[in-house]
C-alpha cells in the first residue's frame, strides 16, 4: 500500500514522502499512530496539499538542524583515562560517555545517533560522526589524554614562575639604574662648570687691585718727604765746594 509520511521515520523516509509499505505494517503501525496517511484515488488531492505543507515544514527543520550541525562540528570533547604501555587505556570512552559530555554542554543528542562503532581504548585524537537529520551528519573531535598530565603541567608552570619573576625583577632594576645614571650626570655637570669660572677670576683679580692701590698710596706718601732731604744734601755739597 501507498502512504504519505507525516513524520521523519528512520530508515523509511522523511516527512512528506510518498512510499510503498507492507499492508500489515501500514495498517497496524503507521496509520494507528498517525505517522502516515494512506494514499487512495479519492484522497489524492488532499494528499498533495498535505505533502506541500509537510515539505515547507521540513525545510524549516533542515534550517534548524543546520545550526545543530554547525555547533557539533565546532565541539571538542576531552577525556582523561589511566593508561599503560603503548597508550592503551584502562577502560574505554563509550557512546554513553560522549552523550554525558554533550549534555553538560547543553547539546541534546540521542545516544543511538552517536555513530561510534567501537569504544575508544587508546590515547589520542579521534573524530566521531553524529547523525543529526537523515543523511545530515556532524563530526565532533574527541581527545583522550593520560590521567594526571594536567596536574604535572601545572606543577611545572608553578615551578617556573619564581624563576621568571626573579629574572623580570632583575631586568626592571637594571633598566631603572640605566635610566637614572644619565639623568644624574646631566644634572651635575652644568652646575659645577659655571661656579669654577666665576669664582676664580674674582679671587685673583681683587688682591692684585688692592696691592696696586696700596703701592700708589705709599708712593704718594713718600714723594714729598724725600724732596726736602735731597734739597738739603745739594746745599751742603755747594758749601763744601766753595770752601
Amino acid at each position: 500500500m501507498k502512504v504519505i509520511l507525516k513524520e521523519n521515520i528512520e530508515n523509511l523516509g522523511k516527512r512528506g514522502d510518498i512510499i510503498d509499505v507492507a499492508a500489515g505494517y501500514g495498517r497496524n503501525y503507521l496509520l494507528p499512530r498517525k505517522m502516515a496517511i494512506e494514499v487512495t484515488p479519492s484522497n489524492i488531492k488532499m494528499v498533495e496539499m498535505e505533502q506541500r505543507a509537510l515539505r515547507k515544514k521540513l525545510e524549516k527543520e533542515v534550517i534548524s538542524y543546520q545550526s545543530v550541525i554547525d555547533r557539533l562540528s565546532q565541539t571538542s570533547l576531552s577525556f582523561e583515562r589511566k593508561a599503560g604501555d603503548k597508550d592503551v587505556i584502562f577502560g574505554s570512552v563509550s557512546t554513553a560517555d560522549i552523550k554525558e559530555a554533550l549534555d553538560r554542554l547543553g547539546i541534546e543528542v540521542d545516544k543511538k545517533k552517536i555513530l561510534l562503532a567501537d569504544p575508544i581504548k587508546r590515547l589520542g585524537n579521534f573524530t566521531v560522526p553524529i547523525k543529526v537529520f537523515h543523511d545530515e551528519r556532524a563530526e565532533i573531535k574527541i581527545e583522550v589524554k593520560k590521567e594526571g598530565t594536567e596536574e604535572e603541567t601545572k606543577k611545572e608552570v608553578e615551578e617556573e614562575k619564581p624563576a621568571t619573576e626573579e629574572t623580570a625583577r632583575e631586568e626592571e632594576e637594571a633598566a631603572e639604574e640605566s635610566a637614572t645614571e644619565p639623568e644624574s650626570e646631566l644634572k651635575t655637570e652644568p652646575t659645577e662648570e659655571p661656579e669654577e669660572k666665576t669664582e676664580e677670576p674674582a679671587e685673583t683679580e681683587q688682591p692684585a687691585q688692592e696691592e696696586k692701590a696700596e703701592e700708589e698710596e705709599e708712593n704718594q706718601a713718600d714723594g714729598p718727604e724725600k724732596e726736602p732731604e735731597e734739597a738739603g744734601r745739594e746745599d751742603n755739597e755747594e758749601e763744601k765746594t766753595e770752601k
